[in-house]
């Protein structure tokens, strides 16, 4: 018996960036990487952004093929629920997208991920950066910070949920 490889997608919403990041490999072991951003224009009636959101990442989703989607948790500041609820919004079309594609959905809050990675829940986005090119012996920066956060959140889940699935010897 063997382990095969896991391919893990990472989101981190936002109406006008979503990130995206993919990371695939075996157990701590990763074996490659990519990532980008979906940008929608403030123009754009609310729907019309969701449905891009939907549409294309239904599309990485489908050209990809993960094994597991890492949502980043979306959390209230007091001083601006607004943003909250539209941010609630854009999880609820990158759940869909990984519901239609029949992939497991798990989401993880912003401060797990930090304190994972950094070894700080605290930790400013540029460290969170940090942490993940050295995760991924990435020489040149990531960005924008929405596709290193998202490669951030597949990275997690590479490492706790992603159990690799068996692949019986024939």
């Amino acid at each position: 018996m063997g382990w095969g490889m896991v391919k893990v997608i990472g989101i981190d919403p936002g109406l006008a960036d979503t990130g995206v990041g993919v990371v695939w490999g075996c157990r701590a072991r990763v074996e490659g990487y990519a990532y980008g951003v979906i940008h929608t224009q403030k123009t754009d009636s609310l729907p019309s952004r969701l449905k891009l959101i939907f549409t294309r990442l239904s599309s990485v989703i489908e050209k990809e093929a993960p094994d597991l989607m890492v949502v980043e948790e979306i959390f209230s500041l007091p001083r601006y629920p607004a943003s909250a609820i539209g941010l609630g919004k854009v999880v609820g079309v990158v759940m869909l997208a990984g519901g239609e594609a029949g992939i497991p959905v798990r989401e993880v809050p912003v401060r797990e991920a930090k304190q994972v990675l950094t070894g700080n829940g605290n930790a400013s986005k540029k460290q969170l950066e940090r942490a993940v090119r050295r995760t991924l012996a990435c020489q040149a920066a990531i960005k924008p910070d929405h596709a290193s956060d998202a490669l951030g959140l597949a990275l997690i889940g590479l490492f706790r949920f992603g159990m690799p699935k068996r692949v019986s010897a024939k």
